[in-house]
């Protein structure tokens, strides 16, 4: 999977014209922000962990942290992240890429409640250069997202 999934999954949709591609890299959270030129708050990163039910995403703004107690009381197991290696096989996307579009099947995706301060987030899409501005209900509802929760530390401080 990769950007072209992606943008398959976005133009079944009509949006295919709103997936941006950068000539520079946007793979972490910095160099997305400065790409398209917004706080890294409003990055909508996503995190792969590895579940007792199989692989999951949580999609947090881009200066929250996971907070593993909240973690572990939310999801019942302890916060692992998927290597390199297990993010590609399991997800579909490489890491600066992953994203919660077109993954694999089995795949479940939460969003934190960090983002829900912005009126729009900018989530990857499928490579390491590139992104789409959404809103928060077009992205959990465009992610498949299962619920929204309450994993994440280190942004209130940043609440705007």
């Amino acid at each position: 999977m990769s950007i072209r999934e992606v943008k398959a999954f976005f133009a079944a949709r009509g949006m295919e014209d709103r997936v941006l591609e950068f000539d520079t890299s946007s793979a972490t959270v910095e160099l997305a922000a400065q790409t398209v030129g917004v706080i890294p708050a409003r990055i909508a990163k996503t995190l792969s962990f590895m579940t007792p039910d199989g692989p999951l995403l949580v999609v947090t703004a881009g200066d929250a942290k996971i907070d593993n107690h909240k973690f572990k009381e939310t999801f019942g197991c302890k916060a692992k992240m998927l290597t390199p290696e297990e993010a590609v096989e399991l997800i579909g996307h490489a890491v600066g890429g992953v994203c919660p579009f077109a993954v694999k099947a089995g795949v479940k995706t939460c969003l934190d409640h960090s983002l829900r301060r912005f009126s729009t987030v900018f989530p990857a899409c499928g490579s390491s250069n590139s992104a789409i501005e959404l809103t928060c209900e077009e992205l959990y509802a465009l992610s498949g997202a299962l619920a929204w929760v309450d994993v994440c530390k280190g942004w209130q401080e940043n609440e705007q």
